[in-house]
């Protein structure tokens, strides 16, 4: 399969998995009453938790799908940077190695999945329990 051939598949698989998600979301919060008061309510035959599970797993293939698409323009993304933002003292642009472009890409995703494991700690740690 061709890259370009590729990409468009990905593409229209990320659309998909986007309109697949804002329709659930809206699903979610228009369709349902606030999830406190949920329960019993059935659309299609599944419960206020079943579609919230849905959009859960429709939001993680997408962020996967995101991955994978970011995977593929790694080279342009490098690019751009160096081109836009890394210049050597002369004004040149700097070209990166594919080392060079595989640790920035590496580095980059452990400092963002850090930034989301610490939000995500802050709120487990900062979590009220019903007092009785």
């Amino acid at each position: 399969m061709s890259r370009t051939l590729l990409n468009f598949w990905l593409d229209l698989f990320l659309l998909t998995l986007f309109l697949t998600t804002i329709w659930t979301t809206f699903v979610i919060r228009f369709v349902f009453p606030p999830g406190t008061l949920a329960g019993g309510w059935r659309l299609w035959g599944a419960s206020f938790d079943h579609w919230l599970e849905f959009q859960f797993w429709s939001l993680c293939l997408f962020a996967m799908a995101v991955l994978v698409h970011v995977m593929l323009h790694w080279t342009w993304v490098c690019g751009v940077i160096t081109g836009r933002f890394l210049r050597d003292a002369s004004g040149k642009k700097r070209q990166w190695n594919d080392g060079q472009r595989t640790l920035f890409g590496v580095g980059l995703m452990v400092v963002l999945l850090n930034i989301l494991g610490l939000g995500f700690a802050a709120a487990m740690l900062m979590v009220q329990t019903p007092s009785l």
